[in-house]
């Protein structure tokens, strides 16, 4: 039965009546501004508009239903206001949404997630036990698109009401983003007007009283001219009313009664209540969000369809999304002046895209909308220009403040417990299991025994089974790889260390003394040796067994409990250390490689599965913990629900600095040390590194592949130290123009600069020479052996050299030079004064331009040995100003006058 087929016209209000026409003689009360149809639009310029799988494009309106229909100049003007205003705010993305590019905005491209029509029937079976498994589309049922939602049913009743559901991360609040924006820019014509409400924002509201048109008009001021206009709207105004799960709706005739007047106050809920009920505008058409958890605050009968919002089931979406979003231009150049090329770009799609064909637990984590925003994130992060102080850390936390920000776990609890504390709580019980015991698969046992641990009331298991609907998928997926049938995995492998090391940090891996241990401390403090006072106050926190424990601790000394909380700091420190020192994984590719190969596949060969498998190696963890004690990640999980305070901030970096002192000084291999600095990187605070990392005196990076983002974190981790680094050695890491630019701020600490085999060319050398020239530099051993620097690269290292009062040592074999690099060397030689060594080896010399450089090498003032022939059986060291040659038989006539003057003693062979 519906309300509004018995409401009584006088039982409106007046201005409302007037309004009122037969029904067949009724006419929609706006202009429609249909630019699509008539070659305008109302806001903006054209744009490029991509939709992929139900598109609300050109849905063009019915005939006899659409068309200019109320001509009131003041009427469309506020409708067009009202539009823009919307069109304003919805198109306002958060910080992470904007590191995709300057052009990436959802009214340009957009991928539908598949909406799935349901039954009632289906919304009241019980769910599997975990409530993981997703349910394919059920025969005869094809996905819904949003132009859709509101056609007939299977009986052709006229559907008025839609509820639409989904778990955490299917993409709810985007979708309904970009409905607005449809609507604003012409492209859903079936509807005149469009409120959209949040209901967070209505809750907040409390049971202050407010009529809708109140609503309406606080948050939509140009709509304040139409409010009486719209009950003759009929079925084109749209009701949007997202995230009803924080609204606790009673739609009992007791609690909330009835309420047809617009103008009448009423507490938020009661005019959602009787909106539902269409007895207040009851041919008003109404979209409603929610959790699944939520979905039965809604009787069925005010429902006319539900549809659930499946995220990316098909493998076809991912890929579109994918591509729209990496596609996108840079936001600009990045540190070093580095940028990625289109051509970059679609390598990277490419690979993601293979990856996904052929990595089936990928694609089963982006069935999540979500967690392909993440994907896209740490690409961007890997090989895009890296934000100023973007971290690995940062983007998972910020991941989780788009997904889980102001999201209470029940807001019918009393307790209003965040979603996101919970699940640190639960899911970051079951990560931290898994890390400590080396494994990733879960069987049904382990995420229940997590999950119902300390679950004791029935307000607790309401909770439960409130995160069992809403979130576990989110955290969660069935493993579908071969072997491990029957188990569950985290959604992403980053996102278990992730919660892992959220578990530690937040201390909730503490002992029953450990958390209480402040309190007594603090309650000792106060009441100074009165123990049985003490004891009276803690008998409610401590078990009865421990109340002897503690009894003999306060009689020795009150403020034991101090030294109980050192404890849980050592913990922290104690857990990260260990994992970040792990010594069976030394010799692994660096963790940010191992990211990279996850995401984008592993190039080659695969392992054999008759082989053992590796033992899993969790190194991001110790990364997260470092990272999630930074100031800017704690204060977006203090908006998460989880804070961490300053103070135990504090004592946790002190501990940990204390471990690492210890550790530290030990030498790492290439990749561990890159990962010790990563480390460093995501911490974010360089006095902490500056102590730490002061005995390091040799950055051994050797066959690293130094990327952007790598180049970043060595620089900045480095480059603002003090201490002279006495070698660095980036021999083998693929070095370009743009890491070398990054990188200055360390080589102008470095003695010994070892950039052999980086294929480095001409344009690097314009680096080198800034290098060189720079009034801070102390570079003394410069090589440069097998880089392609050709003649046009000494020239500018020539440059260099003329300036420059520390180097000593050059070594230039294999680069190129040729005769015209030698004769250009020679003929400037003179204009540097230190140099005493160089290395011309392996460079195509001739007679007539080695012999040249021979020359200018022996009237050089400071110049000790040459290196200028090969190939290695004829490789010679000329020692200069040296008493084994006599005077009178120097400079020789030819090279092999040269062979001639030297001694055995002074010649040797060098590679």
């Amino acid at each position: 039965m519906r309300w509004g087929c018995h409401l009584p016209r006088a039982s409106w209000s007046p201005g409302l009546r007037r309004v009122l026409q037969p029904a067949d003689e009724r006419i929609p009360f706006l202009i429609h501004w249909s630019w699509p149809l008539k070659g305008e639009r109302p806001l903006g310029s054209p744009r490029a508009f991509i939709r992929h799988n139900g598109s609300s494009v050109g849905n063009g309106p019915s005939s006899g239903r659409h068309g200019q229909l109320f001509r009131g100049i003041a009427a469309s003007e506020a409708l067009q206001r009202h539009r823009h205003n919307l069109a304003e705010w919805f198109s306002r993305l958060p910080r992470e949404e904007r590191q995709f590019g300057p052009t990436f905005a959802l009214d340009t491209v957009h991928v539908d997630p598949v909406i799935r029509e349901s039954t009632p029937d289906e919304l009241l079976r019980p769910l599997a036990e975990l409530a993981l498994e997703h349910q394919p589309p059920s025969a005869g049922l094809p996905p819904l698109a949003l132009s859709q939602l509101f056609d007939p049913d299977a009986c052709g009743r006229r559907v008025q009401t839609v509820v639409l559901y989904g778990t955490v991360g299917t993409g709810k609040s985007t979708l309904v983003r970009k409905m607005v924006l449809d609507w604003c820019y012409g492209r859903l014509p079936a509807f005149e007007l469009l409120i959209p409400f949040s209901c967070e924002d209505l809750s907040s509201l409390g049971p202050a009283p407010a009529s809708l048109c109140q609503l309406v008009a606080q948050r939509y001021t140009p709509l304040k001219e139409i409010l009486p206009l719209m009950a003759a709207a009929g079925s084109r105004l749209l009701f949007v009313l997202h995230g009803l799960e924080h609204l606790n709706l009673n739609f009992s005739l007791a609690s909330t009664g009835l309420c047809s007047d617009p103008e009448k106050p009423e507490a938020p809920a009661a005019i959602i209540i009787n909106l539902l009920r269409k007895y207040m505008l009851p041919e008003a058409s109404i979209l409603v969000t929610t959790r699944p958890s939520a979905i039965g605050r809604i009787p069925s009968k005010y429902v006319g369809r539900y549809g659930e919002i499946c995220g990316f089931s098909d493998t076809n979406l991912q890929k579109l999304y994918f591509q729209l979003r990496l596609n996108q231009p840079d936001c600009g150049p990045g540190a070093g002046g580095v940028s990625v090329t289109p051509a970059q770009r679609d390598h990277l799609v490419q690979m993601l895209t293979r990856n996904l064909e052929g990595h089936h637990q990928i694609a089963a984590a982006c069935f999540l909308p979500s967690y392909c925003w993440l994907v896209c994130a740490t690409l961007h992060f890997l090989h895009a220009p890296t934000p100023a102080g973007q971290t690995l850390t940062s983007i998972y936390t910020s991941f989780l403040r788009l997904n889980f920000s102001g999201e209470m776990l029940d807001s019918t609890d009393p307790s209003k417990l965040s979603l996101m504390a919970y699940a640190a709580r639960t899911m970051g019980k079951l990560a931290y299991e898994g890390v400590s015991s080396r494994k990733t698969y879960f069987s049904e046992e382990d995420v229940r025994g997590c999950l119902e641990a300390g679950v004791q009331t029935e307000e607790e298991f309401q909770l439960l089974h409130v995160f069992r609907r809403d979130a576990l998928r989110f955290f969660l997926a069935p493993c579908v790889e071969p072997g491990h049938t029957g188990t569950f995995v985290f959604t992403v492998p980053a996102m278990q260390e992730y919660l892992a090391a959220l578990y530690i940090v937040l201390g909730l891996r503490k002992t029953t003394l450990q958390r209480v241990g402040k309190e007594v401390a603090e309650l000792v403090g106060r009441v100074g040796e009165d123990v049985s006072l003490v004891l009276g106050i803690v008998a409610k926190l401590l078990p009865l067994r421990a109340l002897p424990l503690l009894f003999n601790l306060l009689k020795v000394v009150p403020r034991v409990f101090g030294r109980v909380v050192g404890k849980s700091r050592e913990a922290v420190a104690q857990a990260m250390v260990l994992e970040m020192f792990r010594e069976e994984d030394y010799y692994n590719d660096d963790v940010l490689d191992q990211m990279g190969a996850s995401i984008l596949g592993v190039e080659g060969p695969r392992r054999h599965p008759d082989e053992p498998p590796d033992d899993e190696v969790f190194e991001l963890f110790p990364m997260f913990m470092g990272g999630l004690l930074s100031a800017h990640n704690r204060a977006v999980l203090a908006q998460l629900g989880c804070p961490i305070k300053t103070l135990d901030a504090l004592e946790n970096a002190q501990a940990i600095k204390k471990k690492l002192g210890k550790l530290g000084r030990q030498v790492l291999p290439p990749s561990e040390l890159l990962d010790h600095l990563f480390f460093h990187y995501e911490f974010q605070n360089q006095r902490f590194s500056a102590e730490v990392l002061g005995s390091l005196r040799q950055l051994n990076l050797a066959g690293v592949r130094m990327t952007p983002l790598k180049c970043t974190v060595v620089a900045t981790v480095l480059g603002s130290g003090r201490h002279a680094l006495d070698e660095v050695n980036l021999a083998s890491c693929q070095l370009d123009p743009a890491g070398l630019r990054t990188l200055m701020p360390v080589f102008l600490r470095a003695r010994k600069l070892g950039l052999q085999l980086n294929s480095l060319g001409p344009e690097a050398c314009r680096d080198l020479r800034d290098l060189l020239l720079h009034d801070q530099c102390q570079v003394t051993t410069l090589r440069l052996s097998n880089n392609p620097l050709m003649a046009a690269g000494v020239a500018l290292l020539l440059e260099g050299l003329a300036g420059n009062t520390s180097l000593k040592h050059l070594s230039l074999l294999h680069t190129g030079l040729g005769d015209e690099g030698l004769e250009l060397l020679a003929a400037q030689l003179d204009r540097n004064q230190q140099l005493q060594e160089l290395n011309v080896a392996y460079n195509g010399a001739g007679d007539t331009a080695a012999l040249a450089l021979a020359k200018a090498a022996w009237k050089h003032p400071s110049l000790e040995l040459l290196q200028v022939l090969g190939p290695w059986f004829l490789s010679t060291l000329v020692p200069l100003n040296s008493s084994a040659i006599p005077a009178s038989q120097w400079p020789p006539p030819s090279v092999s006058g040269i062979l001639q003057t030297l001694s055995p003693s002074h010649s040797t062979a060098r590679g």
